[in-house]
């Protein structure tokens, strides 16, 4: 049943995470932005309804609800990849193909309607105001099928004259009608509606097709309207964008014209054009040393969505890097350099042909079985893993991983040391997960942890961390026997060998399967020693951990036995605003079913901390304050309608 709940609220999550995302889009093309803001809005007001559902504490949501819920789910993300159509996409693409377009968009929403109803909110512990809502959505949902509102009927067949129409033969009120429609007289429009049409191209090999080809014939013809109708637009945007290195690109030939760069090729982070850019695990797109920065300054979070980062994986955006080397060649303009690179195609061939030498050079050490060759090589391979993604894919492919696995076991500590972390590095590539898991890579990895010099336990526990990012991994790893010895490291490391410790350990009892396993090897007596260490820097993780197992059974119980009380209202009220959050979720398993907890609590003052919690404190700390706040009011009432007990004789407020 446990198992069961944590699969649905990892469901709920993800549905959750990808309205978010749909909210952050607010900015839709003309000829479909009455209908996809409307539904943008709709999913918006859906939000309540997943987040209390996640809090209900009762049973597991029943077969047909989950299965309503994987199907919104999937119907979701069919939304979220057609609203960012809608609003990053070509133009001319939304109007021409308008008929397609809508139908593809009324069948998705039929979708979305359809699951909703599955889902039974009406039978489920909501409150009124939120069951309101959901049906005034759906009504919405019901009223808005098949009806789609014709914004111009003319656009289209605008469209079509135009590009019937001879370079001699055309109307110049006809090009300005479409332009004024299309909102194209901007060269920074102009230019993004190329970079639309260039994606649309893209999955096709560069083939632009007929259809794609008669688009691009149309937006010549408009960017030669827009140039003759504003003969200063190409300057008035070098003003602009005086900068070539920040705003701007000036062409290869040393023309002075300077180019705005589209938006979507820019980093967030410093507004240049992205050499290197690559995707971090909420789907935003950055220039990797901008966002490696960024990470390793202590942040875990997206800097453009503020959503906590699951990881710290970052994957090559390999269809944007390719975009905008064809929008520099497009341009007459040197494409961005790559850190690491030579400029020519010929110097970089033969950099990567270098490269893949030295891989399989090195691949034949560990082959030979001398221990010097393979200790050196598994040393070069961690530093060539660690350098960038192309190497970690290609270190991979060479057939690297089960020759690493192999050296785990290996008496050598250094040789082991070496290995793990090249494991460690090659993970941060999501395709190299599943081939270190496949490889047998675990058992050895435990191995290094229990047996390893503390540099190497710290990258073994840092590399079951990484592979554990990948839900179905959690097992694997739990039923290694990974867990007892990430306590032991939890408990004896240096810092960093517990905060590697911590994450992975967290991160593997997300999984219920794994909270008795923890507990039993004595995870609670130290996570309460972390926590009270003045100035040991692990409160954050300790109180974390401690509010996953405290809904486990034995996690309870180990956690109410080892005097933790003065220690959770000290941070409810003293702590952080997240620390505080954990704290509450802590006692609220504590004092569910028993009446001790209210007393003590009380006795130590946690009344007054959850009254200014359930004002101020998070989201999900409010809720939780309101509910301690809520039980102890029953519990008092309880005791003043009893003046005289039976002795040894409590009320006892049940969970809920």
């Amino acid at each position: 049943m446990e198992e069961e709940k944590v699969c649905q609220e990892l469901l709920l999550n993800n549905i959750i995470s990808k309205i978010n995302e749909i909210s952050l889009i607010t900015v839709f093309r003309p000829s479909v932005k009455k209908e996809y803001c409307n539904l943008a809005r709709r999913l918006k007001l859906l939000i309540p309804m997943f987040e209390e559902i996640k809090e209900i504490d009762h049973q597991p949501l029943s077969n047909d609800a989950v299965s309503s819920l994987v199907d919104f789910s999937h119907s979701l993300s069919l939304a979220l990849d057609l609203l960012r159509f809608g609003s990053l996409g070509s133009k001319i693409y939304l109007a021409l193909e308008r008929e397609q377009v809508m139908a593809k968009f009324n069948e998705i929403t039929s979708n979305l309607e359809h699951a909703l109803d599955g889902i039974s909110y009406q039978d489920l512990d909501i409150s009124d105001e939120v069951k309101e809502q959901v049906e005034l959505v759906i009504t919405q949902f019901r009223r808005a099928k098949g009806r789609v509102d014709v914004l111009d009927a003319g656009l289209h067949e605008d469209l079509l004259s135009l590009h019937e129409s001879n370079d001699a033969t055309i109307d110049p009120t006809l090009l300005k009608r479409v332009c004024e429609k299309l909102q194209l007289l901007k060269l920074d429009d102009l230019t993004q509606e190329s970079v639309a049409l260039t994606e649309l191209i893209a999955p096709n090999g560069g083939d632009p097709g007929e259809k794609i080809e008669k688009m691009c014939n149309l937006l010549k013809k408009v960017k030669e309207f827009a140039r003759t109708e504003n003969p200063n637009m190409e300057s008035s945007s070098k003003e602009k964008n005086p900068s070539p290195g920040s705003s701007g690109l000036t062409p290869a030939d040393g023309s002075p014209k300077c180019l705005a760069i589209p938006d979507d090729f820019r980093c967030p982070i410093s507004l240049e054009i992205m050499k290197d850019p690559v995707i971090v695990s909420t789907g935003q797109t950055y220039e990797r040393s901008c966002i490696e920065k960024w990470i390793k300054s202590g942040h875990n979070t997206c800097p453009k969505t503020q959503q906590t980062l699951l990881n710290s994986s970052l994957t090559p955006n390999y269809v944007l890097r390719s975009l905008i080397s064809q929008w520099c060649e497009a341009n007459g303009v040197d494409p961005p350099k790559r850190p690491g690179l030579t400029p020519t195609s010929k110097d970089t061939s033969a950099s990567s042909a270098t490269e893949r030498s030295k891989i399989e050079e090195l691949l034949h050490k560990l082959y030979s079985g001398n221990p010097e060759d393979q200790r050196s090589a598994a040393g070069e391979i961690r530093l060539l893993a660690k350098r960038n993604a192309d190497n970690r894919v290609a270190i991979a492919e060479a057939g690297a991983i089960p020759l690493l696995v192999h050296l785990l076991s290996i008496p050598d500590s250094r040789t082991q040391e070496h290995a793990v972390t090249a494991l460690l590095n090659l993970s941060i590539c999501d395709d190299n997960k599943g081939s270190i898991i496949n490889s047998g890579a675990v058992p050895g990895i435990v191995h290094v942890l229990k047996k390893g010099s503390m540099e190497a336990r710290e990258n073994a526990a840092a590399t079951l961390f990484s592979l554990s990012v990948v839900d179905e991994n959690k097992v694997t790893i739990g039923s290694s026997g990974a867990i007892t010895p990430l306590v032991m490291l939890l408990s004896e490391g240096n810092q960093r060998g517990k905060k590697d410790a911590a994450t992975a350990l967290f991160n593997l009892c997300i999984y219920q399967g794994n909270k008795g396993k923890a507990i039993r090897a004595g995870i609670v007596p130290i996570l309460m020693r972390l926590l009270m260490e003045p100035g040991g820097g692990m409160l954050d993780e300790a109180l974390a951990i401690l509010a996953i197992l405290s809904s486990h059974p034995e996690g309870k119980a180990a956690i109410g036995s080892a005097d933790t009380l003065p220690v959770l209202v000290d941070v409810i009220g003293n702590g952080s605003p997240r620390n505080k959050e954990n704290a509450c979720a802590v006692l609220v398993h504590l004092c569910s079913g028993d009446n001790s907890y209210f007393v003590a609590a009380q006795d130590l003052g946690v009344t007054g901390y959850l009254q200014e919690m359930a004002q101020t404190g998070t989201e999900r700390g409010r809720r939780k304050a309101q509910q301690l706040l809520e039980w102890i009011n029953l519990y008092n009432e309880l005791q003043a309608l009893m003046p005289v007990k039976a002795e040894g004789h409590e009320p006892t407020v049940a969970e809920g």
